[in-house]
């Protein structure tokens, strides 16, 4: 038989890399299937075969072997021999209760609200507009407040999203001067329980809309930090707490377009005392796009897609902080682990 010619071979690599691209929602479809059938949290606990895991979960064991195999084949499972399945390290960030799960995040983002949306990108692209508004009649912030049970897993898969940078966060950034931590929309505290176990001489305010900070109460309660931290529900497009002397916005500017986050950024300038410090934690774009760090592109056109919001490169925001009356101090990149850190105080 004749070999494959150098040639060919890389035109069959670049075929499968395509074809894998376009399966992309097959398998992220098959990942949330996955996670509602906590196979993750079953194969740690030592159920791993087929047959055993279709008998846990009441599947079609011929069916869930094919599901398992397809799961492996793009690196959430191994098959160290046939029909026994493990995690591999990929994978066991599916685990409803490892430290490090992304067990909620994966059940939001591929809920069919989003998926929907997504099947009407090209609404977006033609018109500058978010497809969940097109396919719902509302933004996803009031459809997410209407639905509880999705409110509350957005709030979990947001906290568990959080925990790597929150770490970070709480050891990279000087809090000498500081006696109050002010987090702009701080969900469930996950951010400022970080901050606050770690420096015992600050307390913190935890604000958002009340449906975010809907956890935060048992989140601070259950690190003791209660006595050291208030809870604050709000509009942060009207108000936000005064008398900080350091506040925090992590990964809320890419939910917004540039009219919306310049309001916001006008009213915290508006509120914070002059002596105090802006500390924003988020994306921030290369100028030209690579296939060295995709997440952040993807989080972008997500944004637009369902929230009509965008991620910015350094430029973007150095320009957006100066014309609502902030000066940059600093930009460290991917210094709260895959998230920058941006450093602005009132000009």
């Amino acid at each position: 038989m004749t070999s494959t010619l150098p040639d060919q071979a890389e035109k069959i690599r670049n075929r499968a890399a395509l074809i894998q691209v376009i399966g992309g929602y097959m398998a992220s479809q098959a990942l949330r299937f996955a996670a509602e059938l906590k196979i993750a949290d079953l194969i740690h606990d030592g159920v791993d075969t087929s047959a055993t895991l279709a008998e846990a979960t009441g599947a079609h064991t011929p069916s869930l072997h094919r599901l398992l195999r397809m799961l492996t084949a793009v690196g959430i499972l191994t098959e160290p021999e046939p029909g026994r399945f493990g995690l591999s390290a990929v994978g066991e960030q599916l685990r409803s209760d490892s430290p490090d799960s992304l067990h909620a995040f994966t059940l939001f983002f591929t809920d069919p609200a989003l998926f929907t949306s997504w099947q009407q990108v090209g609404h977006s692209i033609r018109t500058g507009e978010d497809a969940f508004h097109h396919v719902y009649g509302k933004n996803a912030y009031v459809y997410l407040s209407e639905q509880p049970e999705l409110s509350q897993l957005f709030n979990y898969a947001m906290s568990q999203e959080s925990r790597i940078a929150a770490a970070n966060v709480a050891a990279g950034i000087d809090f000498a001067d500081v006696k109050t931590v002010v987090d702009i929309g701080g969900g469930d505290g996950t951010l400022l329980r970080a901050i606050l176990s770690s420096h015992p001489h600050l307390d913190g305010v935890c604000f958002d809309s009340p449906s975010g900070v809907a956890e935060a109460p048992g989140v601070l309660e259950e690190a003791g930090l209660s006595d050291r931290c208030e809870v604050v529900a709000g509009d942060f497009f009207s108000a936000v707490p005064a008398d900080g002397d350091l506040y925090i916005i992590k990964s809320v500017f890419q939910d917004w377009d540039d009219e919306p986050a310049a309001n916001l950024l006008r009213t915290v300038r508006a509120n914070m005392p002059a002596t105090a410090r802006l500390v924003i934690v988020g994306s921030v774009l290369t100028d030209t796009a690579t296939t060295d760090e995709p997440v952040m592109f993807l989080t972008d056109a997500n944004m637009l897609v369902t929230a009509g919001g965008r991620e910015r490169t350094e430029s973007e925001f150095r320009t957006l902080l100066a014309d609502t009356g902030f000066t940059v101090r600093s930009v460290g990149r991917n210094a709260a682990g895959p998230l920058s850190v941006i450093t602005a105080v009132p000009a």
